[in-house]
């Protein structure tokens, strides 16, 4: 087998990421209702996004959301049974890149 055709081998998690590149847009493409998000008790986003984009902040009592990092997957729209996340493409040329793929 030629040598670029070769699998990659087993990788984790953190070393996938490595291979991804974002170009980051100044606008938010996840726009979170904070109303709503309050009400839920479950927070399934801060769990279900594999980059870990949703965090909670106990000082501000808060889900904050890093959009920067987003695979743009779409789990947590999904995951969301509030309908509390806006999440939609970002604009072109813009967002995650994937290498080898």
């Amino acid at each position: 087998m030629e040598e670029h055709l070769k699998p990659l081998g087993e990788k984790t998690l953190p070393e996938k990421l490595f291979l991804l590149r974002f170009k980051v847009d100044k606008d938010n493409h996840l726009i979170l209702n904070k109303d709503v998000c309050w009400e839920c008790d479950e927070r399934v986003c801060l769990f279900i996004c594999p980059s870990e984009v949703y965090r909670w902040d106990e000082g501000r009592k808060e889900v904050i959301v890093s959009y920067e990092g987003c695979l743009e997957c779409g789990s947590c729209r999904i995951a969301c049974k509030e309908g509390a996340i806006d999440w939609r493409n970002p604009r072109g040329g813009f967002g995650v890149s994937y290498k080898f793929g």
